[in-house]
């Protein structure tokens, strides 16, 4: 099988997911680590789960349960991506934004993606969501970027630009309902490794040196092929652990998912808010 997704590929799933809902979706939603609850506040909701989608990658880890909701949130139609799936788990670039693709040919214009992120920045702590303003593509860097292979033309060009990968009126549109909601958020820039293993304090430390506020192990993929496509993005990281350049603490998956707990609750006020005023 070819690590390369093709325009067939992606309308085999659209058709599939056209076949059981007949909402045209307007903006996608990829819920990161321990994140999938917000999925529970779609009205209307059908719910499918990816496995039983053509070609479509199933996620192996804790925390991302694998389903397609689709319904309407604060009044606008939407698709969530409940538990995304990641090059570390085997699947090419391609195959793990597959969804992004398929989410472009169901009609969605917007996309906002979250992660689980660690902390980079000193003065950030568990439990606090940072907008994305920019990001640092240290997998494309070393040759894994989604764009590769045959470039497809239905989509985008050869050579996207990506001088504003995230949405300066979606950003603007985040920190109105944050400033309402009287909620502290933080905005970083979010650097993306292909894990699985978490960073040493030498890592943490180059990150922070180069510019980083927070690290995962998703999310800049997606929001290339989402720009490639000419979607708008807000991106959202919810801080899972404290920054560890000195080595003094340990980082484990089940913190992240703990942290995911508390930060469930914000991210939903956030998300309602910002789809309000869409």
């Amino acid at each position: 099988m070819s690590e390369f997704i093709t325009l067939d590929d992606i309308d085999q799933a659209a058709d599939a997911i056209r076949a059981r809902v007949d909402i045209e979706p307007e903006v996608g939603l990829i819920l990161g680590t321990g994140l999938g609850d917000l999925a529970d506040s779609v009205e209307d909701s059908v719910v499918i789960p990816t496995g039983q989608l053509p070609r479509w990658p199933v996620s192996t880890v804790q925390g991302h349960m694998g389903r397609l909701v689709i319904g309407t949130l604060e009044g606008v139609k939407v698709l969530v991506l409940q538990g995304r799936t990641h090059f570390y788990e085997g699947y090419s670039m391609g195959e793990i934004t597959l969804p992004v693709r398929v989410m472009q040919r169901l009609g969605c214009d917007k996309l906002i993606v979250t992660n689980a992120a660690g902390a980079i920045n000193p003065d950030y702590v568990p439990g606090d969501l940072m907008l994305i303003k920019d990001h640092i593509n240290i997998i494309g860097m070393g040759g894994a970027n989604p764009l590769n292979g045959p470039n497809l033309d239905e989509f985008g060009v050869r050579f996207p630009d990506m001088s504003q990968p995230y949405d300066k009126e979606l950003l603007k549109l985040a920190r109105e309902t944050c400033d309402e909601a009287k909620m502290l958020v933080r905005e970083g820039v979010y650097v993306s490794l292909a894990g699985p293993s978490f960073e040493t304090p030498a890592d943490l430390r180059f990150l922070h040196a180069i510019g980083s506020d927070a690290v995962g192990m998703s999310t800049v993929p997606e929001v290339i092929v989402a720009r490639h496509g000419g979607v708008r993005v807000l991106g959202i990281s919810g801080i899972s652990n404290k920054a560890n350049l000195d080595g003094s603490t340990i980082t484990t998956h089940e913190e992240v998912l703990e942290a995911g707990q508390i930060l469930v609750p914000k991210l939903t006020t956030l998300i309602r808010g910002v789809l309000a005023r869409l």
